[in-house]
């Protein structure tokens, strides 16, 4: 038995490791392959709107696979899921250097990002599997640190290749290392099964995601996705205005991310996930707060807490649904990120309207250039602050929530056990 034990656990770490790895896949392809897209622009004669549709398939890719992954996992398995994923990757990475077309770059980023959501989709709810408790939340942070750390290390990586020569479409072999070795470590392995029986049921699912908690939850994750995600765009637009320095913000607040969300686990052991969330959506609103408000030095005080806000917000939501509702499996849990990535691709028009209007405000004072970039930049993520506010809200709900919740099932239990006893 003991036996059995240690090789259901040298299998969970593996899974672990791979996983990690491809995520870095994943983290590889945000930071280096869109950064090839404006050389592929000027090579292939592209005009902004053809480029953002190429750019605009990695978004589309994702939130489709993820979400099919989630209805197929239990019936097909996690093995199979990665077993695609790989040749997603693969094809979509070769064809990316080799295409040399329009129609070739499409295909290839659709095919990446179809490969990114199958990632979610397996290793996900093998993580949630494979760990019990307070060590679900500790992984599921640590697998979710290589988003952030793996851009970094992306991003180091690429400014090193440019600064020998190499440049474009050749730095996209980097992406094949990360693919090949999750490819390896997952090869040959057993993935766990689901820890609650309903879970690897399609009606065990569906009426888990009914209860009003996973709704809720929903909502929250749409509000949580965008305050991670809407800001990115606009803050380097108010950085390079305001004498910050845009790449040196995006390595500390990706950096930042990564360190935070290792030491997550000890987060929520302390907290539980609604602590930690309701303390994350204040510290978002503080960061951003800072950068609507503040120029120069002080921008990288707001990163500091903008980055330690939303740190916390994507690993512990899909940790609080694996651990409270357990029941909606791996679809829940692919819903759940679905939403979060669907959601941001929704906010992304409405937020470019806000900042249209803010500069249409700035040119009617008379502001122009850089002054004017800098004050609607500024204006625009003062109104992103309502998300986190409504979050903060939200968040006070559910902590309050969960713990009518613990008492409840404490007292339930306290009440079989003397019936037990009589």
């Amino acid at each position: 038995m003991e036996t059995s034990t240690n090789v259901q656990a040298v299998n969970a770490n593996r899974l672990f490791y791979a996983s990690c790895f491809a995520l870095i896949t994943t983290a590889f392809s945000f930071a280096i392959a869109a950064g090839t897209l404006d050389q592929l622009k000027t090579e292939l004669e592209l005009t902004a709107g053809e480029a953002g549709l190429i750019s605009s398939m990695w978004f589309l890719g994702f939130p489709i696979s993820m979400v099919i992954g989630g209805l197929i996992y239990h019936k097909v398995g996690g093995k199979s899921i990665m077993q695609f994923a790989f040749f997603a990757h693969t094809i979509g990475i070769l064809l990316l250097i080799f295409s040399g077309s329009y129609m070739g770059l499409l295909v290839a980023n659709l095919l990446i990002g179809l490969g990114n959501g199958c990632t979610e989709a397996a290793c996900n709810p093998m993580i949630a599997d494979a760990y019990q408790g307070n060590r679900m939340s500790k992984m599921m942070n640590r697998f979710h640190m290589w988003f952030p750390g793996g851009i970094a290390l992306g991003s180091l990586l690429s400014g090193g290749m440019t600064q020998m020569g190499i440049l474009g479409q050749n730095q996209v072999w980097l992406l094949l290392v990360p693919a090949l070795i999750y490819a390896f470590l997952f090869f040959g392995q057993t993935w766990p099964k689901a820890k609650v029986e309903e879970a690897a049921t399609l009606s065990g699912n569906i009426k888990a995601m009914l209860s009003p908690l996973f709704i809720f939850m929903v909502v929250c994750m749409a509000l949580t996705a965008i305050t991670e995600f809407g800001p990115n765009q606009w803050v380097g637009l108010i950085l390079s205005n305001s004498g910050a320095h845009p790449m040196l913000i995006l390595a500390l607040t990706s950096g930042l991310m990564a360190v935070a969300r290792f030491f997550g686990g000890d987060m929520v052991k302390k907290f539980d996930q609604t602590g930690v969330l309701l303390g994350s959506a204040v510290l978002a609103l503080v960061g951003l707060y800072l950068f609507s408000s503040q120029t120069g030095a002080m921008a990288y005080v707001a990163a500091i807490f903008f980055a330690l806000g939303i740190a916390y917000f994507w690993p512990n939501m899909l940790g609080f649904i694996a651990d409270k509702i357990p029941k909606s499996g791996a679809l829940g849990l692919s819903i759940l990120g679905g939403v979060g990535m669907f959601s941001s691709s929704i906010f992304q028009p409405i937020i470019g309207t806000w900042i249209d209007a803010d500069q249409e405000m700035a040119a009617a004072q008379g502001l122009t250039g850089n002054e004017l970039n800098l004050v609607a930049g500024q204006a625009t993520i003062g109104t992103m602050t309502v998300f986190p506010i409504i979050l903060i809200v939200l968040f006070t709900i559910l902590y309050f929530w969960v713990r009518k919740m613990k008492a409840s099932t404490s007292a339930q239990a306290h009440s079989e056990a003397e019936s037990t006893a009589m």
